[in-house]
């Protein structure tokens, strides 16, 4: 597949994105030969660990390719979209619980559909260059890929503030938020890969990480935790209009453009998640629940028009006052019963 190159180089298993021009976009059959390729060497003795990388410098992974989930979706077909999502929410419980290490060279945009490949394995490299980010509301979905793990677990009230603003991290504060986990300067890359190949030895990564540039997040800490504290969607608001300061302002641009349902979802999806019953699981399972209905019942579409197919980045969003009714987000994440994502275990 020109989109994908997968092949065995020593004791590693490698995957390598080859659509740079698309940003490296991943297609359903990207999607589905990743999961082939590391059921095959789940059970393969000269495989000792797996890497991920990306042809170009601009990104890792931009997201899903959702040309195809546009063009099915308006035509009222929503099963292709469906099925997509369902099994890539499959191939992301693999990585995350895969029994052998996963290493992963984020340059770049690494977003959504990138983050549920590259940012759940357990040696997630960032670069100078690399810019993490959930995005999803910005066209009417919520975080999903297993991103509402990550968020549930980031730092205080992080998870809300980078799930519903979209807000882009450098290197440090991918550390910080829980989707990174060593800095290592992208000029050192490619020996590292060829070191990782010939030795099978991803513990080696340890030795040659540094410290990254400082981030913006510890700054906006106190602010997010103020402001993104509330329980609903609407109490946020209202925090956010009550205070004087620059942050309050700025990120209430922020949201305004995005789609009121998706962000009352993912503030009561994160909600739901936390505490000790969270796995990687749970928080798929909930996210179909969403992008199960997202086409019929959500925003997604019209946020594609506008966003993407338009351009004219003027959605006509549900409940476009930011007021959301509590019943309009329970519908969107009410359980699926015969539809409810299964794993291949269950």
């Amino acid at each position: 597949m020109s989109d994908i190159d997968i092949r065995t180089t020593g004791r590693a298993g490698r995957i390598t994105l080859t659509r740079p021009k698309a940003l490296n976009a991943l297609t359903y059959e990207m999607c589905m030969a990743i999961d082939t390729a590391l059921r095959n060497w789940r059970e393969d003795d000269a495989v000792d660990l797996i890497i991920l990388d990306a042809e170009g410098d601009k990104a890792f992974c931009a997201g899903g390719d959702i040309a195809e989930l546009y063009e099915t979706g308006t035509k009222g077909d929503f099963g292709f979209g469906q099925t997509f999502w369902r099994d890539e929410y499959r191939l992301n419980a693999l990585v995350f619980e895969y029994p052998k290490p996963v290493v992963s060279f984020l340059q770049g945009f690494t977003m959504g559909g990138g983050v549920g490949v590259g940012c759940h394995g357990n040696h997630r490299i960032v670069g100078e260059s690399s810019k993490i980010s959930m995005p999803e509301c910005s066209i009417g979905l919520v975080p999903d890929v297993g991103g509402t793990l990550m968020l549930a677990l980031a730092p205080g009230r992080l998870g809300e503030f980078l799930g519903m603003t979209g807000h882009r991290m450098g290197p440090a504060d991918a550390i910080l938020a829980g989707f990174a986990d060593h800095f290592i300067p992208l000029a050192h890359w490619s020996d590292l890969i060829e070191m990782l190949e010939a030795s099978g030895n991803a513990d080696l990564l340890q030795d040659h990480a540094e410290t990254p540039p400082e981030g913006k997040l510890p700054g906006m800490q106190s602010d997010i935790d103020q402001a993104f504290g509330g329980e609903t969607l609407g109490d946020i608001l209202i925090n956010l209009r009550d205070s004087d300061r620059d942050f309050a302002s700025n990120t209430l641009d922020a949201l305004q453009r995005n789609a009121p349902l998706s962000m009352a979802c993912t503030v009561e999806m994160l909600h739901r998640l936390r505490g000790p019953a969270l796995t990687m699981r749970r928080a798929l399972e909930m996210e179909y629940r969403f992008t199960y209905r997202a086409m019929e019942h959500g925003d997604f579409l019209e946020g594609i028009r506008a966003q993407i197919i338009d351009k004219d980045r003027n959605p006509n969003w549900q409940f476009a006052d930011l007021s959301v009714p509590a019943a309009a987000v329970s519908k969107m994440l009410q359980r699926l019963g015969a539809d409810a994502l299964t794993f291949e275990e269950e």
